[in-house]
């Protein structure tokens, strides 16, 4: 028998996200309740510069107290596809727009509490062609070798695991 949604309530609607409490009964008959932050899709860029160097984005992330060093990433807007999304989130974030950008992977970003899919794109053939960054982004690029990226994520000096997961899909594109 699988879990059975008994009833879902709206605790509270931010800018990006929701979250909802659902109401379940479970294999066994009893009910129990799931906090779920609801977001509606993200994408993540692995950018390649014309020397093979890979573009991160270091900027402070009040959650974790700390400015992080990642891979550049962004939010779906309402209905938007995908690809449209990691084109701009690259030019917001670090300057440069890609002229050949892949889908290399997607995966749920933390899925015990949240609905949050990611998409992860390859982007190469970088040209310089920024767009206005959001309000509320702090943002300095670092441009670190693909050698180095996966040494730090293995050594475990990179703490962000949307990076992480995204270089792992990259890996086999990239050496």
């Amino acid at each position: 028998m699988p879990f059975e949604l008994l009833y879902s309530e709206i605790l509270l609607k931010g800018r990006a996200f929701l979250i909802r409490r659902d109401t379940l009964k479970t294999p066994d008959g009893r009910e129990t309740k799931f906090d779920i932050i609801e977001h509606g899709g993200s994408v993540i860029i692995v950018p390649v510069d014309k020397d093979g160097n890979l573009l991160f984005v270091k900027q402070y992330r009040h959650a974790a107290k700390m400015d992080l060093l990642e891979l550049p990433a962004g939010t779906l807007e309402e209905g938007e596809d995908p690809a449209a999304c990691a084109a701009r989130e690259i030019r917001e974030e670090t300057g440069f727009a890609a002229d050949k950008i892949e889908k290399i992977g997607e995966f749920y970003l933390a899925p015990g509490y949240s609905t949050e899919f990611m998409h992860v794109y390859l982007a190469q053939n970088l040209r310089h062609d920024p767009l206005k960054a959001d309000a509320d982004e702090f943002l300095s690029v670092e441009t670190i070798s693909f050698a180095k990226a996966i040494q730090m994520a293995e050594s475990g000096n990179m703490p962000d695991a949307k990076s992480l997961a995204a270089l792992l899909l990259a890996k086999s594109h990239l050496q």
